[in-house]
């Protein structure tokens, strides 16, 4: 990285204040990322985390909320192709897809 100059003065790169966050693994468990996004919600609701937490936070929580949002989207799936047979017993039948 390098300095920025500005007449006679020179300024080294400012230091990130935002903390690095773990991506929230896709496979991570439905009820482990919705339980990590509540208590992210629960602290930035609190009033008293600074800006930059409370940055790091919004980014972590959206990341959780997508990992939410794909399992439930799967699980809708998983359920619309669950159909009785003929005995009455459910089965897993093949997503039906349109070719548009």
């Amino acid at each position: 990285q390098g300095v920025l100059v500005f007449g006679a003065w020179s300024f080294p790169p400012a230091p990130c204040k935002f903390r690095a966050v773990a991506k929230p693994e896709p496979d991570m468990p439905f009820e482990e990322a919705l339980q990590k996004l509540e208590t992210i919600v629960d602290a930035m609701e609190s009033g008293e985390l600074p800006l930059e937490s409370l940055m790091a936070k919004f980014e972590e929580g959206t990341r959780l909320a997508k990992v939410c949002q794909t399992k439930l989207a799967q699980a809708e799936t998983k359920i619309q192709q669950l159909e009785k047979n003929a005995a009455g017993e459910l089965t897993l039948r093949p997503l039906e897809t349109s070719n548009e």
